[in-house]
């Protein structure tokens, strides 16, 4: 069964974090993973191209009951109808979880897959989450680029 990673990142976002989404759905697919994320724009959309580009899969979980408004790379798109319930299987259908940017949403993604505690986080850009006295807390591989961002999900070693 092929390895799948989740990519999360906002509807919404910054051209460089588009960019970075984009290289990082294209190294992934290089190496045969199937790219799982949430179906939409901005970050979603960028993955999907860059997987696509490379020939690879990507499923999009999407929070809404039919395709409306699916990124056009996506190889399926998968309606749940669960609104943002639905972060929830794009993360327990990973098997590492690459953050791109940030926002609320992308934010409920990243705990529920720290939360799940199985899997690889790694989150390149967007929001930092720290403790009470301000340090980053544990278990968060963090990247510089999107190259790094793969090789810190340990799947490839």
């Amino acid at each position: 069964m092929a390895v799948q990673v989740a990519v999360c990142g906002p509807g919404e976002c910054t051209g460089r974090e588009r960019a970075e989404a984009r290289e990082v759905g294209r190294l992934l697919a290089g190496r045969g993973a199937v790219v799982v994320c949430g179906g939409y724009g901005g970050v979603m959309a960028a993955v999907a191209a860059g997987a696509r580009s490379a020939g690879g899969v990507v499923v999009g979980v999407l929070s809404g009951a039919d395709r409306a408004g699916a990124a056009p790379d996506l190889t399926v798109a998968l309606p749940t109808g669960l609104g943002q319930a639905r972060n929830a299987l794009i993360v327990n259908a990973a098997d590492a979880v690459i953050v791109v940017g940030g926002s609320w949403g992308t934010l409920s993604e990243l705990a529920m897959a720290m939360r799940r505690g199985r899997v690889p986080v790694v989150q390149l850009g967007g929001w930092r989450v720290v403790d009470g006295d301000g340090r980053p807390l544990a278990g968060v591989r963090y990247a510089a680029d999107p190259a790094e961002a793969v090789r810190l999900t340990g799947l490839w070693d």
